[in-house]
C-alpha cells in the first residue's frame, strides 16, 4: 500500500509541490514589484509586442499572459503579441517540468519563446486580427483590474473563486518550508532517504503525504476551478496576497500531479503497463499533444506533462502539446473578444503540429 499509494502521493508534493510553491511564491513577488514594468513598456512600442508577448507567456504559470489580455481588448497591443503569449506559455504544466528537470525546462521553454516570437510576427506581418474585422459591440463592462476596485476579501479570488484563508495557508507554508529543505537533498540524491528515518516513520512520506492532503484541502476549498489566475491574482497587492495565491496555484498543480502519478502508479502495478504499448508516438502523437492543448485551463495539461515526467508520453508529443495549449490566458481572452479566443486557439495548433512533427524527423 505504501508504494502504491502513499508514495505516489507524497512524491507529488515532495518533488513538484514544493518546487512549485517557491517559485510560484518568487515570480509573484517579482509581479507584485514589477507587474506594470512590461505592460507600460509595451503599450508604448508596439512593433515589439510579440518579444514582450513572448517573454511574458514564457513565465511560468498563466499570469504573465493573462496580463496582456485587457491590452488588447483597449487596442494597447497588437493580435501577434497575444498568440506570440500563448504559444510561449504551458501555463501552470510548466512548473511540473520545472520542479522535475531544471536545464530540461530551460531548453523547452527557450523553444517555446522562439516559436511563440517567430509566429506572433507572422500574425501581426499577415494582419489577422479578429477583433479589427469584428462589428462594433455595445460597450460592456471592462474586466477590473485591482486598481480599479478594491481587493477582494481574504479568501475571495477573481471570477468567483477562493483563495485559501490565512489560517489554510500557513498551515501549506508551515509544511513546505521543512519540506522543502529535506525534498531538496533527497530529490537530487545528495543523502540517503534511509538514514533520515526516525522511530519508524519515514519524514519524506509523512510531510509529503500531510502536504498533499493540505493541497487537496486548499483545492476543495477552491473548488476545483481549473482557472487559477486572474487579473487580481497576476497582479497581486501585498506580499500576503501573494503568498495567498502561491499556495492555491502550489496546490491546483500538486493535486492534478498527484492525480497523474497515482493512476500511473496503480495502472503499472495492476497491469504492467509500461507506456511503451500507448499509441501516443509518431505523428498521431503529435496531433494528439497538439489536441488535448486545445482544451481551456490548466488541469487537463498538468495530467498531461505528469504523464511524460512518469515516462508515459514521447518528447514531440509533449512539445506538440506545450505549443497548443494556452492555459488559463484563454478564459479573459474569450470573456473580453470571443472570436479572437476562438481563432488564437485554433492558430496556436498549427506550429504545435509543425514543430511537433519536426522533432520526429530531428530525434
Amino acid at each position: 500500500m505504501t508504494e502504491l499509494v502513499v508514495r505516489p502521493l507524497a512524491d507529488a508534493f515532495m518533488q513538484v509541490g514544493v518546487y512549485v510553491a517557491v517559485m510560484v511564491a518568487l515570480f509573484g513577488w517579482l509581479r507584485w514589484r514589477h507587474g506594470d514594468t512590461v505592460t507600460d513598456a509595451l503599450a508604448r512600442r508596439r512593433r515589439m509586442g510579440p518579444v514582450a508577448g513572448a517573454l511574458l507567456g514564457v513565465s511560468p504559470g498563466c499570469g504573465g499572459a493573462i496580463i496582456l489580455m485587457p491590452l488588447y481588448a483597449r487596442r494597447k497591443v497588437s493580435f501577434g503579441t497575444v498568440v506570440a503569449a500563448l504559444v510561449s506559455t504551458m501555463g501552470d504544466s510548466s512548473w511540473v517540468v520545472l520542479a522535475w528537470n531544471p536545464v530540461f525546462a530551460l531548453q523547452l521553454h527557450a523553444l517555446l519563446f522562439a516559436v511563440g516570437l517567430a509566429t506572433g510576427y507572422v500574425v501581426d506581418a499577415l494582419g489577422i486580427d479578429p477583433a479589427r474585422s469584428a462589428r462594433p459591440r455595445r460597450a460592456r463592462r471592462p474586466l477590473a483590474t485591482s486598481a480599479a476596485r478594491p481587493s477582494p476579501p481574504v479568501g475571495v479570488r477573481a471570477f468567483g473563486g477562493l483563495l485559501p484563508r490565512a489560517p489554510t495557508s500557513t498551515a501549506f507554508w508551515g509544511l513546505t518550508t521543512p519540506a522543502f529543505a529535506l525534498s531538496v537533498p533527497v530529490v537530487f540524491q545528495l543523502v540517503d532517504p534511509a538514514m533520515l528515518t526516525l522511530g519508524g516513520v519515514d519524514p519524506y512520506l509523512a510531510l509529503g503525504l500531510l502536504g498533499t492532503v493540505t493541497a487537496v484541502l486548499i483545492f476543495a476549498a477552491g473548488r476545483g476551478r481549473l482557472a487559477d489566475d486572474s487579473l487580481e491574482t497576476a497582479r497581486p497587492q501585498s506580499l500576503a496576497a501573494t503568498l495567498r495565491h502561491s499556495a492555491h496555484e502550489a496546490s491546483f498543480v500538486t493535486v492534478w500531479v498527484a492525480v497523474a502519478y497515482l493512476g500511473w502508479q496503480v495502472l503499472t502495478t495492476t497491469t504492467g503497463f509500461d507506456g511503451s504499448q500507448l499509441a501516443l508516438t509518431g505523428l498521431l502523437g503529435v496531433l494528439v499533444g497538439a489536441v488535448v492543448g486545445l482544451v481551456p485551463g490548466c488541469a487537463v495539461q498538468i495530467v498531461f506533462t505528469g504523464l511524460y515526467v512518469s515516462g508515459g508520453l514521447p518528447l514531440p508529443t509533449l512539445v506538440a502539446n506545450a505549443i497548443s495549449q494556452d492555459g488559463d490566458a484563454l478564459i479573459p481572452l474569450a470573456a473580453l473578444r470571443r472570436r479572437s479566443a476562438l481563432v488564437a486557439t485554433v492558430i496556436t495548433t498549427v506550429p504545435a503540429v509543425t514543430v511537433g512533427a519536426a522533432l520526429l524527423v530531428l530525434l
